[in-house]
């Protein structure tokens, strides 16, 4: 068995920062954390390598992002909800061919890495060339070596442009077969129902089952605008989560995307229920939707994992990010600076998002995937450091993506010193210039 022990000059483990302190990978795995004498104990044939003057953390879990979204960003910014859907995604995402979904996703995953992300869920429903557009993210992810949940997104609504409209039989065959073709290691599909405005009970219901039948997780978008909780009282004469419940969809698989106009009975029923949340507070800003009520999910036990949502609607894709902001906008609202502390952000952004996507990621634990961040000490925006006091408040308020040294995903070292290992930036971003003068063409 090869072994190698990590080494940097501090280690943030379950129970904190420990100098001295290290991690044991084997075959994509952490076989131990702990104090670096104990290891080279356990595992005295191991090789050591050496991080000087960084921090080993969990790799940040981006629980919600649209890959394509990416190379639309900056496009139709600062409108209202519906005119920036219209002039962007569906001005733009019809005429995406498989190479430019693998471009999108190449350099959004690209981007995330650098900004310390490990584990991306991409909620993806381009599927102007059936499951083709699929397979091109999945094979983005696979070329940069970052770990990627599909959340294949199912989706009948007929206002929508074509490509993204399947039958119920037709996307829940489609999904299906991917959920066959691709059930763990690097890459896992699970059903992504879009909506109750874009979903009809019927294909939510499908979507549903797939998840029962392959014991994953479903992802769904709810109650992210106003508008959508009146269209659903409108429709089914309930609010969005009342109205799921009646559907038997409401359970520990269900993650709920959003969540901004839930009421504190209906967070009440998803916290009841095992549900847990996924969390976009960047995102929900950028579009004006809302402030979502995080101290009532965190009251009703809810797990809350975080986001960044597409990059044409944030327009940054970093967790780092989203934990400042998840605790710094929650003090806002509330007036309360005990609400949301950095403990909190640092657990959504790391383990919650391991939770939410069933996967044994976002801690330093044995058998967890060896995916994992070093962050330099020497940073401007890590410091001051004065007796480590500040490091996990640093990390959450404070750091900048200039700080990050490594990013290791599956015990293999995928970006060292803003270099990435497998792909070539310089093509990276020729091929974006090639895509955008394609679609603005």
């Amino acid at each position: 068995m090869n072994v190698k022990i990590i080494a940097p000059e501090i280690c943030l483990l379950e129970k904190g920062p420990a100098y001295n302190a290290g991690v044991a990978v084997s075959a994509g795995k952490i076989l131990a954390a702990g104090l670096l004498a104990e290891l080279q104990e356990a595992y005295p044939n191991a090789m050591v390598e050496h991080w000087e003057r960084e921090v080993l953390m969990p790799g940040t879990v981006n629980a919600h992002n649209h890959s394509f979204q990416s190379l639309l960003r900056g496009i139709a910014a600062d409108r209202p909800f519906l005119e920036w859907r219209d002039e962007s995604l569906y001005k733009y995402s019809p005429k995406m061919r498989c190479r430019d979904i693998y471009t999108g996703a190449l350099f959004a995953f690209a981007e995330m890495m650098k900004c310390g992300v490990t584990t991306v869920c991409d909620f993806f429903y381009l599927h102007n060339e059936g499951t083709a557009g699929d397979e091109a993210v999945i094979q983005a992810a696979h070329d940069l070596g970052i770990r990627l949940v599909l959340a294949r997104t199912m989706y009948d609504w007929d206002g929508a442009p074509a490509g993204y409209v399947e039958s119920i039989h037709d996307a829940y065959e489609n999904t299906k077969r991917l959920m066959q073709k691709y059930r763990g290691g690097m890459t896992k599909v699970i059903p992504a129902p879009h909506s109750l405005h874009a979903a009809t009970p019927e294909m939510v219901q499908a979507g549903a089952s797939l998840a029962r039948e392959f014991g994953t997780p479903f992802h769904i978008h709810v109650a992210e605008e106003r508008f959508e909780v009146e269209q659903v009282k409108e429709k089914f004469g309930v609010t969005p989560l009342r109205f799921l419940d009646q559907l038997s969809v409401v359970n520990d698989a269900m993650k709920i995307i959003h969540g901004v106009w839930l009421d504190e009975e209906e967070i009440n029923l998803l916290g009841a229920k095992g549900g847990s949340l996924i969390y976009c507070p960047s995102s929900n800003m950028f579009l004006a939707d809302g402030i979502t009520n995080i101290p009532a999910y965190l009251k009703a036990g809810a797990p809350i994992a975080l986001g960044s949502d597409g990059a044409c609607g944030n327009n940054r894709i970093s967790v780092l990010e989203e934990m400042r902001m998840v605790a710094i906008l929650q003090k806002a609202k509330t007036c309360d600076a005990l609400c949301v502390n950095y403990h909190d952000a640092y657990r959504m952004g790391t383990l919650n998002g391991g939770r939410v996507l069933d996967e044994p990621i976002g801690r330093l634990l044995p058998d967890y995937y060896a995916d994992f961040v070093g962050i330099g000490l020497d940073d401007l925006s890590m410091q001051p450091l004065s007796q480590g006091g500040q490091l996990l408040p640093n990390i959450v308020y404070s750091l900048q993506p200039t700080a990050i040294r490594h990013v290791v995903v599956n015990g293999k070292t995928v970006l060292h010193g803003g270099q990435f290992s497998q792909i070539d930036t310089s093509e990276l971003l020729a091929r974006i210039r090639e895509t955008m003068h394609y679609l603005e063409s």
